[in-house]
């Protein structure tokens, strides 16, 4: 099988930096035994092309992005057809797969891992907060022949969007992030909090700052971690000196994907404070390392709570402080989201997602060839 996934970025040819993990671990596993093609809007700022994990990697770069994207898939297509095209986000690559799908007729799948059908105006998040963007995203949704989304909760979003989607969630790959056994803590130990995002608008820091805030009031004993690239110039920093937080919280700044493992595993609680996610991945992640997640209800955070993770209201600083402090004070119940969490993560690993993704594949392929006779 031949196929095309278009992405807007995430397949740098470090492979370690500027890169989305579970994206890596689609590529890898599905070059593994077809002809994988990966078209990039952004990755570099000029056209280029290289090889990833078994794939072939096509660079847009310079602008019209979508336009030099489409004319790469085209002119791939033309040198051996594709049986499906795969577009990563609606509005960029998803507009992209759907031009290419009313020239060729290929296929289309249209996964959406972002905040496509969602616009916060107050952060400037999602696709929904411009018409252009809008009708982008309606142009890729309509060409669509089948819409995935990772998590329930997402599909209950688009549902009230007036999508149907098919569920595949995006699994962990256990020969790169190992399973760890739940780690148990010790009584007066210091409780370790972690939190791994970029500082930025939609992942929310000023709530999970204010949780810490009430955490310390209470005479918490505990430490927070927080692994990211800062894209705010210093502002999360500066308003965790504000709350008096320095002697609790640290900031490590970004580090690849490898080496954020094993602060996650030392950790006692993931702590999710998005105002919006489709996964997160850090949750699944945290899960197979052995950590539960306390978090807003979003994406899996809220399909796995109550029984594998603590979901709070999004926004709620009290909430997500008292969560985290009735973890701290039972022991036992902290170790038996993580064991939950971890049987649910493990089974709908990596393997389980390239496997479900290229059951689609052969699917709409068929239908495509019959489409064609």
């Amino acid at each position: 099988m031949k196929i095309a996934l278009v992405v807007p970025g995430g397949v740098d040819r470090s492979g370690t930096h500027k890169v989305i993990p579970c994206l890596l671990w689609l590529i890898e596993r599905l070059a593994a035994t077809d002809e994988v093609h990966v078209f990039a809007l952004r990755q570099e700022d000029k056209p280029a092309s290289w090889s990833l994990l078994g794939a072939h990697v096509h660079n847009a770069g310079s602008r019209p992005r979508r336009l030099r994207a489409l004319a790469a898939l085209v002119a791939e297509h033309r040198r051996a057809p594709f049986d499906v095209v795969h577009a990563w986000w609606a509005g960029g690559p998803g507009a992209v797969a759907a031009l290419f799908k009313s020239i060729t007729w290929v296929p289309m799948v249209l996964t959406l891992p972002g905040g496509d059908v969602v616009g916060h105006r107050d952060i400037g998040y999602g696709g929904q907060l411009s018409w252009r963007s809008r009708a982008w995203i309606r142009l890729a949704l309509r060409a669509s022949d089948r819409i995935v989304v990772p998590s329930r909760s997402t599909q209950e979003q688009t549902r009230g969007f007036g999508v149907q989607s098919t569920r595949i969630p995006l699994g962990v790959a256990l020969d790169r992030w190992a399973l760890a056994a739940p780690r148990r803590r010790g009584p007066g130990d210091t409780l370790r909090l972690i939190h791994v995002a970029n500082l930025n608008r939609v992942k929310d820091q000023p709530t999970l700052l204010a949780a810490m805030r009430v955490l310390k009031d209470r005479g918490l004993n505990f430490r927070l971690d927080i692994i990211g690239l800062d894209t705010l110039n210093g502002a999360t920093q500066r308003h965790a000196a504000e709350l008096d937080l320095d002697s609790h919280v640290q900031f490590r700044g970004f580090m690849t994907h490898a080496e954020t493992r094993k602060w996650v595993e030392a950790a006692d609680i993931m702590v999710v404070s998005s105002r919006h996610e489709t996964v997160p991945l850090v949750a699944v992640e945290a899960a197979i390392a052995g950590v539960p997640t306390v978090g807003t209800a979003v994406g899996i955070i809220a399909d796995w709570s109550p029984g594998a993770t603590r979901a709070v209201p999004v926004g709620n600083a009290e909430e997500l402080a008292n969560a985290i402090a009735e973890l701290a004070a039972d022991e036992q119940h902290r170790l038996s989201l993580a064991m939950a969490a971890q049987a649910l993560a493990a089974a709908e690993d990596a393997d389980a997602t390239a496997e479900q993704t290229r059951a689609l594949y052969a699917t709409l392929s068929a239908s495509g060839q019959e489409h064609v006779r």
